[in-house]
């Protein structure tokens, strides 16, 4: 027996089944909830919920603390129905215009962008058209039913002449799909993926000037966003921050340069957290989103696109909402989280 979840201030509403989660029924419907790892990790998908019962599922308490729990707060991606719900929820515009789907991938190529970081291109089935927002992410499904998730680096567009994915993807020394990435994996290997997930992804129907923040390789839905910017010839004001910790970090350097110059409406603003004297950098410096605060002290009239580590993400939207009277509403974000902290309480 399914069960109604109602949806407010929207009144949308769509069935459950007592086996799947809240936001597993949302997605398969094509209702816009919003959310990121879909692991009880990130907090993306924290509702609160106003009336009926869910069985919650094992998850982070940096994501749902005990006391939010208390409060009535719930996590969509982990909370099975036990009844008929209501749940006070944004709905996200466009979140579930591409359903996500099964496919075969053959890899392209693997190039090292850094001692850390492989640049992963996937040639996709030409068939049916891959359909995704600049910002989405895609799941490798692995053997036992294992799943990775990664950002799109390349916009929506590119689908049209070449059917494939940009991924970067860095190393996790003893982490099962890493590991396999940087010792083994080769051209033409095939893969399993699902796509597009995520409801991190550019709102083109915004004339808000845009801050793009990016930690490490949380740059490649960034990457994307840029891309799709320029394709749809937005002439939005747009500055890119991208914090990493030493110069090498920093694997597409060259290619934020480049885009900035070309780009009238792009800055580029890159940020060494443990620059050394040997990288000779005379750049910024120190935490990515405190040189973010001092550029932009009054963020009321902006946008942000913040991806990367989870620390990062928080950090931000906890100091540009509160300190730079960023609208709560205008945060966009996507916490890279890894297995580590997926199982980090």
């Amino acid at each position: 027996m399914s069960f109604t979840v109602t949806l407010r201030p929207s009144g949308i509403t769509f069935r459950v089944e007592p086996d799947e989660t809240v936001l597993a029924a949302a997605i398969r419907q094509g209702i816009g909830l919003p959310y990121g790892c879909r692991d009880g990790a990130c907090g993306s998908c924290k509702s609160r919920l106003l009336e009926g019962r869910v069985l919650l599922g094992e998850h982070q308490h940096k994501a749902l603390s005990v006391e939010e729990e208390t409060c009535g707060y719930t996590l969509t991606c982990k909370a099975r129905a036990l009844g008929d719900l209501e749940i006070e929820a944004r709905t996200v515009v466009g979140a579930g215009d591409y359903p996500p789907r099964k496919m075969p991938c053959r890899v392209t190529s693997i190039a090292k962008a850094a001692d850390d970081v492989a640049i992963v291109r996937l040639q996709l089935p030409a068939n049916e058209a891959f359909r995704y927002r600049a910002g989405q992410y895609l799941e490798f499904i692995l053997e036992g039913g294992v799943r990775r998730s990664y950002s799109m680096a390349n916009a929506p567009h590119t689908q049209s002449s070449a059917p494939g994915a940009e991924l970067h993807i860095r190393h996790m020394p003893g982490g099962r799909f890493t590991d396999h990435v940087f010792t083994k994996m080769a051209a033409r290997d095939i893969l399993r993926i699902e796509g597009p997930f995520g409801s991190f992804f550019l709102r083109e129907d915004s004339a808000r000037p845009i801050v793009l923040l990016a930690s490490g390789t949380g740059f490649a839905p960034i990457k994307a966003i840029i891309e799709q910017l320029r394709f749809i010839g937005s002439e939005r004001s747009v500055v890119l921050y991208w914090g990493c910790r030493r110069r090498a970090d920093l694997y597409l350097h060259d290619w934020a340069l480049q885009a900035a110059a070309e780009l009238p409406w792009l800055s580029y603003v890159p940020v060494l957290s443990e620059a050394a004297p040997e990288d000779g950098w005379s750049g910024r410096t120190g935490f990515v989103h405190t040189a973010v605060m001092a550029d932009l002290p009054d963020l009321s009239a902006h946008q942000v696109y913040a991806c990367g580590t989870p620390a990062m993400v928080a950090a931000a939207e906890r100091d540009f909402v509160s300190r730079c009277k960023l609208p709560a509403e205008e945060f966009y974000a996507d916490a890279f989280t890894s297995e580590l902290d997926k199982h980090d309480a």
